[in-house]
């Protein structure tokens, strides 16, 4: 079957995690309770969101080594 239409429907698919942080009534963040493995209470959905990852960094080229081309100081 197709995917979005999986999606659609919702048969067998779990929705992904928000990434909405929980909050108390004072309007500060919840922390999980380590005692209910299976549910994350810090988040609105009880799920993990996944980490996402950066992008590499690229590389400096390498320095040239000797004197510039067209410096004045020829001897």
């Amino acid at each position: 079957m197709f995917n979005w239409l999986k999606k659609l429907i919702n048969i067998g698919v779990e929705a992904e995690p928000t990434g909405v942080r929980a909050r108390n009534a004072k309007g500060h963040f919840v922390k999980d309770d380590k005692s209910t493995p299976n549910v994350n209470e810090a988040y609105v959905d009880g799920k993990t969101p996944k980490r996402k990852r950066k992008p590499a960094a690229k590389k400096a080229p390498a320095k040239r080594r000797g004197r510039p081309k067209g410096s004045k100081n020829k001897k």
